[in-house]
């Protein structure tokens, strides 16, 4: 053991970046002990307890994408207007992450995720009543507040993973975590259109039968393990600190490259939502849910795939994300010159998702091996809170580019996926073993 742990040490000194050594010696360090790789049946099942959380958070958006012309009809909103349904949703997350990912490392991430799931509900059933009432206002107050609840899901869950597991079970399961998130959004447009066909505020009332379900899987399927000593603010803070004094050129960048991601992939669904109603498509209903869900579809399985293939093998991750940014710009640029062509623009898009579905497995799992488990909440709080504003930027700046053309979208998204190319390029260098 001792062996392999000094061989592990000798290969990152190798590396331009100073990941932390090994799982193993975090866990010993900080006094728990992780699962082992056994593919038993309760490891199946902690598995789909943990993908109904980020299944759940994301039903809180991409369920919404197609509901949001109508929204603007039956509210008599203007466009930005309803792109702020996603965006302050977003934003409150992104705002209030950081802060519960560092209540996460002090209690617990169970504490945390069980109350959220309940607010998030909650919230739902307060915007559908909004919707009744035709008052835009409570509308956006519940979103807002879902918001501050799912900065307690998703995020915590990723953190959650990594107190759990180690070696490549941990990448298979955050592998996982981002093929449920894509799940999500594959299956919400669909979902979504569906409950259209009922009333249009369905949605908000469907939010707390998903959120019932994910609060007893989490709550009778996962054993979480036993939670480190408080640390005084202080001194937590400074331990974050020089995290990032040591490592904070390529975790920064890492951050850049995931809100990147998902700013690309908000925008576009929200760009979708809207053209495809108008001519020449003229596509609403059900099929405009099924067609918004290609892309993404796209993305499930390539996140999943990559997540079950790299297993903390840094050479590969740093191919598998150089690739992924490869494809997005090629294919966002190749998107502006078949605009008119529904067929081949929506193959090229959904390219662009198969390069985003191999990006983000391999950024959450270079995260969760940079840090010991007891900053783990803070640094992967912070990498969602990013993620989640890129999410509340993407609809609105492409409501603003949409306004001016096509062109303008395509060529702005195109040139961001080559400038983090660059950057992850040059500044993300794992080491041959992540620990």
């Amino acid at each position: 053991m001792e062996k392999t742990k000094n061989q592990k040490l000798n290969i990152s000194f190798t590396s331009d970046i100073d990941f932390a050594d090994s799982t193993d010696t975090r866990d010993k360090e900080s006094g728990s002990k992780s699962k082992p790789d056994n593919g038993s049946k309760g490891q199946v099942w902690e598995f789909i307890a943990l993908a109904t959380i980020p299944i759940v958070l994301v039903f809180g958006n991409s369920m919404l994408v197609p509901v949001l012309p109508e929204m603007q009809r039956e509210l008599g909103i203007s466009k930005f207007q309803s792109s702020l349904i996603i965006s302050i949703f977003s934003l409150a997350a992104g705002l209030f992450i950081p802060l519960i990912g560092y209540l996460s490392d002090q209690f617990g991430r169970k504490i945390i995720i069980v109350p959220a799931l309940i607010i998030y509900g909650g919230a739902g059933i307060l915007a559908g009543f909004g919707a009744i009432w035709d008052s835009y206002a409570v509308i956006i107050s519940a979103r807002a507040i879902q918001g501050v609840a799912a900065a307690g899901t998703a995020p915590i869950a990723m953190a959650l993973v990594g107190d759990l597991y180690d070696g490549g079970t941990e990448s298979k399961a955050l592998g996982l975590i981002e093929a449920s998130n894509g799940s999500g959004k594959v299956l919400s447009p669909i979902i979504g259109s569906l409950l259209m066909l009922i009333v249009w505020y369905a949605s908000f009332f469907a939010f707390p039968v998903f959120c019932a379900l994910s609060l007893l899987a989490v709550i009778f399927l996962i054993k979480e393990p036993g939670h480190n000593q408080k640390q005084k603010l202080k001194k937590y803070l400074g331990k974050i600190k020089e995290i990032f004094k040591e490592k904070g050129r390529w975790l920064i960048t890492a951050f850049f490259a995931g809100s990147l991601g998902l700013f690309i992939l908000f925008g576009v669904l929200f760009y979708l939502s809207n053209i495809l109603e108008d001519k020449p498509y003229e596509i609403d209903g059900v099929m405009k849910g099924l067609i918004l869900a290609i892309p993404l579809l796209g993305m499930v399985i390539a996140s999943y795939t990559i997540g079950s293939l790299i297993k903390k093998n840094g050479l590969l991750i740093r191919w598998l994300m150089n690739i992924g940014l490869i494809v997005m710009t090629v294919s966002l640029a190749a998107a502006l010159f078949f605009i008119d062509n529904i067929y081949v623009f929506i193959g090229l898009l959904a390219v662009s998702s198969i390069g985003t579905g191999m990006l983000l497995p391999c950024l959450n799992t270079i995260i969760t091996g940079a840090v010991e488990k007891s900053e783990r909440g803070m640094i992967t709080s912070l990498y969602n809170s990013l993620r989640f504003l890129g999410v509340a930027i993407g609809p609105p700046l492409f409501g603003w580019m949409m306004d001016k053309s096509d062109y303008v979208v395509f060529i702005t998204v195109a040139s961001l996926s080559l400038i983090t190319l660059g950057l992850v390029f040059f500044l993300i260098k794992p080491p041959h073993q992540i620990g």
